[in-house]
């Protein structure tokens, strides 16, 4: 049959026409179309289909034709073009898929993945002053590999970034290293890596970043931690008047108390209340254990010198803050404790024009002094669990799992026995 334009007008919708030169093709009407179609027995599986050539009039029968033969050629040569133009369009999209996950891996850097680490999980868990350490530790430390993709780091890269700060500070090294591999856990749970993304910092030099100890006026003193003997607390005590009150105060604490500096220079008056005794009761909030469900306020008994310094505080400062800062609202930095013992160390370089008493009792930081109570204390004979909990510590394993008494009466008993013993100390070098 011949091409006749009035024939094909004429088309009712689910009719249509053949061609005998041209098998396969048809014209095929519709409620508001005309289509070219060639249908087909697939060399492939046998099964009839048919393909959509174009519309009459815009496409005219000679230009049917010709794609007509095309399809058809394919169609004898032994492939299917309707199962070819499928195949056409998933290799298609999966080529689209491919770069599109392509540009987000390069858009998803080193320094995106530590940001949403940060934010998703260390400030929200983490303590203020850790949480700024952590990300001190970031915005300085990554180097040139904060520009790359994650998915492109590599072990060798991962090795030479923690090898190259270990050579100058194994300890940051360490952390870093540490705080990394939580970063890609974090990552790799919340899918922004492929299943098949390795963890190179769990991997790395573990056990192998050892500190080599601090070095005091160019002298390198290991990595033993400092407890002073008694001789040397006891003429450490008996010099203290010789800093500002407020250090002198806050020293008294440590090794009255045992408290982490962190707790000591954030007391207020309304942590202190007289019960059986005057008593310090820490917030859990205000604690290293606040993160542990199973951890309580810490309480703490207050004797000797460490009491007549809250007494005295609190009678000048009621419930606020007992250790002001001068430079901002809210308490002293611990850090500011730390700089004030460091000045007056007699190896201390820091404007060597200024005159100032020099500690007699050297190479020691304040949390020095919180390990040596907890020495004392062993010595004196205090038991174990009693001088972890003056300390503030949650007891190990299944003993801090079942055991959940606060040991209240044994702290007086046994803060009362350390206060007394450091004043026969004192006493020493008073006189």
């Amino acid at each position: 049959m011949h091409f006749d334009s009035r024939t094909a007008k004429a088309l009712q919708p689910g009719q249509h026409i053949t061609f005998t030169d041209y098998p396969g093709l048809r014209l095929s009407a519709s409620a508001k179309l005309r289509t070219w179609i060639y249908r087909y027995r697939s060399s492939v599986d046998g099964r009839i289909r048919q393909v959509a050539i174009g519309h009459w009039p815009a496409m005219s029968f000679p230009a049917a034709i010709v794609s007509w033969e095309a399809l058809k050629n394919q169609r004898d040569s032994g492939s299917d073009p309707v199962l070819s133009a499928k195949q056409e369009k998933i290799e298609a999209k999966a080529f689209i898929e491919k770069e599109r996950a392509e540009k987000a891996e390069s858009a998803y850097t080193v320094r995106v993945l530590c940001d949403e680490y940060l934010a998703g999980h260390i400030y929200r868990h983490r303590a203020k002053k850790g949480a700024t350490e952590i990300t001190r530790m970031f915005d300085t430390m990554l180097g040139s590999l904060e520009k790359l993709s994650a998915t492109a780091i590599t072990r060798a890269m991962s090795f030479d970034l923690i090898q190259r700060h270990a050579a100058k500070s194994p300890v940051q090294a360490r952390k870093l290293r540490c705080e990394l591999g939580a970063a890609w856990d974090y990552a790799m749970d919340a899918g922004r890596l492929p299943e098949t993304a390795v963890n190179w910092w769990r991997l790395i030099l573990r056990g192998k970043i050892q500190s080599k100890g601090k070095a005091i006026a160019g002298e390198k003193i290991g990595t033993v931690k400092r407890v002073l003997s008694e001789d040397e607390v006891g003429e450490l005590i008996a010099w203290l008047p010789n800093f500002p009150l407020l250090i002198a105060d806050v020293l008294t604490l440590y090794l009255w108390t045992g408290a982490r500096g962190a707790e000591i220079v954030g007391m207020t008056g309304a942590e202190i209340t007289e019960e059986n005794g005057v008593w310090w009761t820490i917030p859990k909030s205000r604690t290293k254990n606040a993160r542990h469900e199973g951890a309580a306020d810490q309480r703490v008994p207050l004797y000797g010198r460490g009491l007549a310094v809250v007494l005295r505080r609190k009678r000048l400062y009621g419930g606020g803050v007992l250790f002001p800062s001068r430079q901002k609202a809210g308490h002293v930095d611990q850090k500011t404790i730390q700089q004030q013992v460091h000045y007056r160390q007699p190896y201390c370089p820091t404007r060597p024009e200024m005159t100032r008493s020099r500690l007699t009792v050297t190479h020691w930081a304040p949390h020095d002094l919180r390990r040596t109570s907890r020495t004392l204390l062993a010595k004196l004979g205090c038991p174990d669990a009693v001088g972890e909990m003056i300390l503030g510590h949650m007891l190990p394993g299944v003993v801090g799992t079942y055991n959940r008494h606060q040991y209240d009466g044994e702290k007086l008993k046994w803060l009362l026995t350390l206060s007394e013993h450091l004043e026969v100390l004192a006493k020493r070098f008073e006189n």
